[in-house]
Parts: structure tokens; sequence; C-alpha cells
């Protein structure tokens, strides 16, 4: 591979083959141990907002300052995370980071006033972002060529979209049972019996990955030298901001509008199974179509179903159809960033520039609700909207601009000299 950015690295695949049996066996570890770790490390907090706002003497807002400090220490932490990723390999840094997030739970059970909360939620952002999604794909995308990367994403990423269905309601149930302490202690159990064994036995690097010599930082630094980076810097946090906005304001919204809140939820409730939708839409027409573009147009469709929403939502079908509309590229990042990152830089410095982007997006998707919620008490939540709107159609032209610019760079390296 050449360290020019823009041109792709050959692909880093295991024993030579883009279906590695044990490619495939990582692919289903990691789909276990990335739904327990968003269940345990990430969904599961909701359940516990208002017995610990009750037990530590706090308001709600203080309480939840914590899952946004966690997210934003996950945030500063990618870079660093994917640096080590890319040049040792996820196995060593995801087996600690599951140990991290278990006894960071653990320690989560004990805590008796917000500077303890604070402390162990400032762990639990260093754990995510040593086992979640962004060092997840980092292992799964160097086993498998272009054409088995999009399905082995698909895997993980189909049955981590379960990680709320499942951790929500065991959540609750553990927590009316034996209250919020003992419910922690036994999350911490389960998530550390299930992801340090399956991190540290089953995940592996590639044998050719080893064997990668590239200067890697050369790699980046080149790479974020160029507009191609930039543009999937402001497709993707656009984005974040967006899908988190909604995610934590539509049941509020929806209300607002004058839908009762059982139905409110329920429609809320819908993004999760439409991400997994969304999901399959995007591989299936990545045959056919590029995969810039598909998320483009999802993107463009999720601006206009937000912007139709304060017009068509007070009435049930129009409140659906916006929902469905928006919903359908709840959860497509997940899946295109990697993919992209890839067909432009390749393997070898994929979990550094990855890295990269996460600074803005994962932060976004953490100060967007708060910003937002302001918003909304300032002038009103059809504003909010619009901004969501602006966000999503700034998504979609900054993915057709990328396009535009990698199809010229392919096209003059293709050129005859």
């Amino acid at each position: 591979m050449s360290s020019t950015a823009g041109t792709a690295a050959p692909d880093t695949r295991g024993d030579g083959h883009p279906r590695s049996r044990h490619g495939w066996r990582i692919v289903a570890a990691l789909a276990i141990t990335q739904t327990i770790g968003y269940g345990v490390l990430y969904y599961a907090f909701s359940v516990f907002l208002t017995p610990m706002a009750r037990d530590l003497r706090a308001s709600h807002t203080q309480i939840a300052t914590a899952l946004t400090l966690s997210v934003l220490i996950a945030a500063l932490c990618a870079p660093l995370v994917g640096r080590r990723l890319d040049t040792h390999g996820g196995r060593g840094l995801m087996t600690a980071g599951s140990m991290l997030g278990a006894v960071a739970v653990l320690a989560w059970s004990q805590v008796h006033n917000l500077l303890q909360l604070y402390a162990v939620f400032a762990a639990i952002g260093i754990a995510c972002s040593m086992v979640l999604y962004e060092a997840a794909f980092a292992v799964v995308l160097s086993w498998f060529d272009s054409k088995a990367r999009g399905n082995a994403l698909l895997a993980v990423t189909i049955v981590a979209g379960f990680a709320s269905s499942i951790f929500i309601p065991l959540t609750g149930l553990l927590v009316a049972t034996y209250g919020w302490r003992l419910a922690l202690v036994a999350l911490a159990l389960i998530y550390a019996v299930t992801a340090i064994p399956l991190h540290g036995l089953v995940v592996r690097r590639t044998s050719t990955a080893r064997k990668v010599t590239e200067d890697r930082a050369e790699i980046v630094k080149e790479a974020v030298r160029r507009r191609p980076f930039w543009l999937l810097v402001i497709a993707f946090t656009a984005n974040g901001g967006a899908v988190s906005v909604m995610a934590v304001l539509l049941v509020t919204y929806l209300i607002h509008l004058g839908h009762a809140p059982v139905l409110a939820a329920t429609l809320a409730g819908l993004l999760g199974v439409l991400s997994v939708t969304g999901r399959l839409v995007t591989t299936g027409l990545q045959t056919r179509l590029p995969v810039a573009l598909i998320a483009a147009t999802i993107f463009a469709l999720q601006g206009v179903a937000v912007l139709l929403l304060p017009l068509a939502g007070r009435t049930v079908p129009g409140a659906i159809a916006c929902v469905l509309g928006f919903g359908l590229g709840f959860g497509i990042a997940s899946i295109t960033l990697p993919q992209l990152l890839v067909k432009q830089y390749g393997t070898a410095a994929y979990a550094s520039i990855s890295g990269r982007i996460a600074v803005f997006s994962v932060a976004d998707k953490a100060l967007a609700p708060l910003g937002a919620v302001a918003l909304a008490r300032a002038i009103g939540y059809t504003w909010v909207m619009t901004a969501v709107a602006i966000a999503s159609v700034i998504a979609a032209f900054a993915l057709v601009a990328y396009h535009r610019v990698s199809f010229r760079q392919m096209s003059n390296q293709e050129a005859p000299s």
C-alpha cells in the first residue's frame, strides 16, 4: 500500500480467504460482546436514572451528566485507541477494556455521591472506547475482503441492534427484584463472564496484518490533509447529532404534538427495529450502487421526514410515516463509515483514521441533545426539528461531494500516463 491517502491498501484478510472460518468465529463472538457491552455500559443507564437520583439525592440532570461524561471521554480516547488497534490488534485491548468495564460497573454499584459517580463513568467511557463498535469493526474488517465486509458488519450490528430490547427490560426486572445496586452487580458479572473470555480467546489478528510495515502515522497525516476525510467528518458528525437528538427528544416531541404517551413511546420504539431494516436495505443495495450515494439518499430522506414532522405529525398516520422515514437511517452510519474508510484508505490505518473521525462524531452525539433541549426551551421544538433536518441534509450533501471527489481520484489513478 502506498502511504498516499485516497489510494486504498490491499485487503488484509485472515488466511488469505475472505470467508475465513475463524473470521466468522470472531464475528459471532463480537456480535455477542457488542450486544452485552452496549446493553450494560450504555442502555441500562436509563433504568437506573430514577432510583439513583433518589438514593444519591441528586437531580435527574446531575445523574444524566454522568452518561454524557462517559460518551465524551470515549470520544477523546478514540484516536489513542485507534493507533493501538492498528499497531497491536484488538485482543489485548478489548480484553483489558472488558475487565475495566466489568470493574467499573461493579464500582458503580457502590457509589454514594456524584463525584464517585462521575469518576466511575469516566472509567466506563475509557472502557467503551476499547470494546464497542469502533474497536470491534477494526478487528472484523481486517478479516474480510470487500465482498464479505458488508455482510460481516451487518451480522454484528443486527445482533447488537437488539441490545436495548434485551437489556432495558432485563435491567428493569433486576432493579424491581433486587434493587439498583445488586442489579449492577449482576450486570457486571454477566458482562465479565462473557466479554472477557470471548475477547481474550477468540479475537486475534490476521497473519497478513502482522506483516504490514507501512508507516501508519504517515497514512493518517496524509489522509487528514485531504478533502475526503473532512467530508466524512462533516457527514457523520452531522448525522450523529441528528440521530442522537431524535433518540432523546422524539417521545417528548410526539407528546407535544398531542399524542398519548404510550403511542409516543411505541412509535419511538420503532427506531430500533427500523435501524435493522435500514442496515439490511443498505447492504442489499451495495451490489448495485455506491455506498456513499445510498447513505446520502437515506440521510436526505431523514431530513425530509423530520421537516414534515411538525406539519404531518399531529395525525397518527402522519407521525408513523415520519418516524418510518427517519428510522430507516437510524443505524446505517455504523456500517457505512467503516466500508467507506476501508475503500478509501485500506485497513492498515483504519482504526487510527476512524478514531480521528470519532472525536467529532461521538462528541457531537453527546452534546447535541443538550443543545437541542436548550433550543427547545428557548424558541420551541419546531426549530429543533428544523435544525435536525438541516443537519441531515448537510450529511447527505457531504456524502455526495465525497463520492464525486473519490470517483475523480479513482479516474485519475486509472488514466494512462
